[in-house]
């Protein structure tokens, strides 16, 4: 059961980066905003306002992003782990196959 461990903590990883990678782009933004703050051209004046906009609407979304995988993770490991107690001897065998498996594929090196 370590694979579906280790496979859930890859996959968080991969978001975390994602998201943290939007949030330098939204960040961004948010610079080249306020940089743009002096200019009063009426067409960048409305582009920034749609770009405020758009960014707001990017940040909620990606926090909602965030919260429901976070969500669907926590789901996944305690059907995981409610599945491992209600079938421990299933849940060993598996390892064991997977473990060998792994084994004798190392071993052909």
């Amino acid at each position: 059961m370590s694979n579906v461990s280790e496979m859930v903590d890859s996959a968080d990883q991969a978001k975390d980066e994602l998201v943290a990678n939007l949030r330098r782009v939204i960040s961004d933004a948010e610079d080249l905003l306020a940089a743009t703050a002096g200019d009063a051209d009426s067409k960048i004046a409305e582009l920034r306002a749609r770009a405020r906009k758009n960014l707001a609407v990017a940040r909620d979304k990606l926090a909602d992003a965030d919260a429901a995988l976070r969500a669907q993770a926590r789901r996944a490991m305690n059907a995981t782990d409610d599945y491992v107690h209600d079938n421990p001897w299933s849940s060993i065998g598996a390892a064991a196959a997977i473990g060998m498996l792994v084994g004798v594929l190392l071993g052909r090196r």
